[in-house]
């Protein structure tokens, strides 16, 4: 009999899985893991946590509905609170498992846990089957080598918009119902992982919980209830509620849903409903968030490297009083304020707030670009390493911005928030 084993990571999702499918075409039994990996919630080098309590409780509730989503398939999920190198291997031997499935990772990171992982199989013979399955354009189908991938982010769009057809959503068949095993493991609480838990701001614009069906519920009340989508290009730099922009960004950093089903569902609202700019606009967005992945592909561990994908040298601070006005909200600027107090109670901040504080950061204070994006990566329920990295190289001046722009945050703030409605509402006297 064979046995495959299905390795969750950053792929929260039973719907259009390679994984998951590659595993359930290919074995007689499946069983599949996500560990909750003590590091990923330690201290950084900046003395930030790397994932902190706003992302910690989004990941709980995706990984709760995966097991649940799972188990309709006859699928386990064994949860574990332990290092993947330290459990993983057993299963493996436990269960006798022929094969490994997981999405390809190929960040720093990630790597090293992998390699560690299969470091620790010694003279076992295990597959190790990977899939790229983050994407919106698969690289296989794209019309660049991987380091030829261009430096303008117009360039790669239109390429790839003019040569590469989305691929079709992928679906899983169930298994029978004994590909079940007897599960003592048990999903951690939000104290397990070190912290207090917390209500959530009433003040906040992303309400959301995490999980693959709470993304599908996201999408049909966006695009088919209210239709907001029809209006997503005038609305996106937006900064107070829920409905300015889709925030499907969070369910697409833990792999909640595809880029293909959003992709999928946008085709079907044109031809259902309109297609106008604002759908298109939809799908632009997804493109972009490709060539962040793209460009850390081609790059590797320049994305972490102070003087970024164009090895260009600035003189960085890391004035520890600037810094932490910054992340206090105690700057000059009250727009900028108002944004990283949102940020500090609730997790989330607007696009249009995300480049005004980075550009205020580096550009302004001069301060070292990795320490701010060190500070989102913790933070940010939507933060996907690619995109934070490739956006903070961006607007401090050593990514793919070829005008490397400086933001005026009076005309930033004149312009967006005119009323000042956004910063009445953050910057009210409160307990920070």
């Amino acid at each position: 009999m064979k046995t495959g084993l299905v390795w969750f990571r950053n792929d929260l999702r039973v719907s259009d899985n390679s994984s998951l499918y590659k595993a359930v075409s290919a074995n007689d039994r499946v069983i599949a893991v996500f560990c909750f990996d003590p590091r990923l919630f330690n201290l950084n080098q900046y003395g930030f946590r790397k994932t902190e309590v706003y992302r910690a409780k989004f990941l709980l509730e995706s990984v709760v509905e995966l097991k649940e989503n799972l188990a309709k398939l006859n699928i386990t999920l064994l949860i574990h609170l332990s290092l993947p190198e330290q459990i993983i291997p057993k299963i493996i031997k436990e269960y006798y498992v022929d094969s490994v499935y997981q999405q390809k990772e190929w960040t720093k990171e990630e790597i090293i846990v992998t390699e560690s992982v299969r470091g620790e199989l010694n003279e076992s013979k295990v597959d190790w089957i990977e899939s790229y399955d983050q994407f919106l354009f698969h690289p296989d189908d794209i019309p660049f080598d991987i380091l030829e991938i261009p430096k303008v982010f117009t360039v790669f769009r239109k390429q790839c918009e003019k040569f590469v057809t989305v691929r079709s959503e992928i679906s899983t068949t169930s298994l029978l119902p004994d590909n079940l095993l007897g599960d003592s493991t048990e999903i951690p609480s939000l104290k397990m992982l070190g912290f207090k838990d917390f209500q959530v701001d009433s003040r906040t614009a992303f309400p959301f919980l995490g999980g693959e069906n709470q993304g599908l519920q996201r999408i049909e009340n966006y695009f088919w209830r209210s239709k907001k989508i029809s209006f997503y290009k005038k609305t996106r730099n937006g900064l107070v509620g829920t409905e300015y922009s889709s925030k499907l960004s969070a369910w697409l950093a833990n792999g909640s849903t595809s880029p293909r089903t959003i992709y999928r569902q946008v085709m079907n609202y044109e031809a259902q409903v309109e297609k106008n700019q604002s759908t298109y606009w939809l799908v632009f967005e997804l493109i972009w968030r490709d060539f962040f992945k793209y460009i850390s592909l081609k790059h590797g561990d320049d994305l972490f490297k102070i003087d970024g994908i164009l090895n260009k040298e600035y003189s960085w601070s890391e004035n520890k009083e600037n810094i932490n006005q910054w992340v206090l909200g105690q700057t000059k600027e009250p727009f900028v304020n108002a944004n990283m107090i949102e940020l500090y109670h609730t997790g989330w901040m607007s696009n249009r707030g995300r480049q005004n504080v980075a550009s205020y950061f580096a550009k302004e204070l001069g301060l070292d670009w990795r320490i701010g994006a060190a500070y989102f990566e913790s933070l940010l329920i939507d933060f996907d390493v690619h995109s934070n990295y490739g956006n903070w190289q961006y607007v401090a001046g050593v990514g793919n911005d070829p005008r490397d722009r400086k933001f005026n945050i009076k005309l930033q703030s004149e312009r967006y928030d005119p009323k000042n409605e956004f910063q009445n509402l953050w910057l009210q006297p409160t307990l920070f």
